[in-house]
């Protein structure tokens, strides 16, 4: 099969030992100007309010290896939370407002896939139709009120098992998972072959479609767990997401090491690379800098990342 090597492709150690390096060095720079940056309420604060951003990375980081992209997963999020919130006020048992939101994330995007895949429509073209559907059908479903009057037994972001926050244990354990299924399956397997080359991986008998099809299945399905991540971790729910959050998912996945042209990466570099943009943010406030400046760094990551991923696919043909 033409293009890169399956150890090629799922090479990232050296871009997740970067970043590794990179969020060690920073606690160890601004703990040492400012003890407070590393309290556990900050500490809380990085890994347990940015959780969610790490979890729907690893199904971004899917996507982009796939060889496509998803800019509605913001707004995906913010919709299946908005479910989730609706569906325990209005007196559902809590296991439904948090299974269904991840069953509705797969269905809707297994729809967006077979359009991608089966009509042809690039991915960037269908899912910039699907964010405007979606952000507009939630601020008008919502008229932009925030969702109050959650019960306590639905604040799954604030349980803890073993003193360890419930977001910490769903970041690591899906990264894991999901590290398991790229490198060890069949279907792992496919998604890089496709990404890399999608008549090759034809010619070989992986049915490219299908895959596609699968592929963004998962992914809306684990931005349904994202999107219940973010619905609890705090008593209300707000009816938008944060402004620009498929940007950040994106550029955690691409930062990570997951080429923007597809093929090649990891889902544990992108984990990685969001805790990092989370403690970049917490910084900045600990060093009296502009939170502004957070968007400039994250658009110098992401720009250098892919100028090097280029050239290091010229080099290697």
């Amino acid at each position: 099969m033409n293009g890169p090597s399956l150890s090629r492709r799922l090479s990232g150690s050296g871009q997740e030992i970067l970043l590794l390096l990179a969020i060690v060095a920073l606690f160890l720079v601004v703990g040492w100007v400012n003890p407070r940056f590393v309290s556990q309420n900050n500490l809380t604060s990085i890994f347990v309010g940015n959780a969610y951003i790490a979890v729907a990375a690893i199904g971004m980081s899917m996507v982009i290896i796939s060889g496509h992209i998803d800019v509605s997963v913001g707004a995906l999020i913010g919709v299946l939370a908005t479910i989730s919130g609706l569906l325990v006020t209005n007196g559902y048992p809590v296991w439904l407002a948090w299974l269904l939101p991840v069953l509705i994330g797969g269905a809707v995007n297994a729809v967006l896939g077979a359009v991608i895949a089966y009509l042809k429509v690039p991915s960037i073209i269908a899912t910039l139709g699907m964010l405007s559907i979606l952000r507009g059908g939630l601020i008008t479903a919502t008229g932009g009120a925030w969702i109050s009057g959650l019960p306590p037994g639905y604040q799954l972001a604030q349980f803890r098992l073993f003193d360890i926050p419930s977001p910490v244990w769903f970041m690591v354990g899906m990264t894991i998972v999901a590290a398991f299924l790229l490198r060890s399956t069949a279907f792992g397997r496919s998604i890089y072959a496709v990404g890399g080359n999608g008549e090759a991986a034809e010619a070989e008998g992986i049915p490219y479609n299908r895959t596609i099809v699968k592929v963004f299945t998962l992914h809306g399905m684990i931005a349904g767990v994202a999107a219940i991540l973010f619905a609890t971790q705090l008593q209300v729910i707000q009816s938008t997401v944060p402004n620009g959050l498929e940007l950040i998912i994106i550029t955690a996945s691409v930062v990570g090491g997951v080429s923007i042209l597809g093929g090649i990466g990891t889902v544990t570099g992108s984990t990685l690379a969001a805790i990092l943009f989370a403690a970049i943010g917490s910084s900045l406030i600990f060093l009296n800098v502009s939170a502004y400046w957070l968007r400039a760094v994250q658009g110098i990551l992401i720009l250098g990342t892919v100028l090097i991923d280029m050239a290091r696919r010229g080099r290697t043909g």
